[in-house]
């Protein structure tokens, strides 16, 4: 994914070719944006980022 990223938006900055630009949205708009996800940051009290550990009362 992220060669394909690369290719795409080196091709579109080397042509300054809207129309190629369009065809590459229309076909697949993360070819030229980005994924904005990331992984969560690990916090305090366990062992991942949304983990807990688990208490009992009984």
């Amino acid at each position: 994914e992220a060669a394909r990223m690369v290719i795409a938006k080196g091709l579109v900055q080397w042509s300054q070719d809207m129309d190629l630009k369009e065809r590459f949205i229309h076909y697949d708009r993360t070819m030229l944006v980005g994924d904005p996800r990331r992984s969560e940051p690990k916090k305090y009290g366990g062992p991942g980022a949304r983990a807990r550990k688990q208490k009992s009362y009984r």
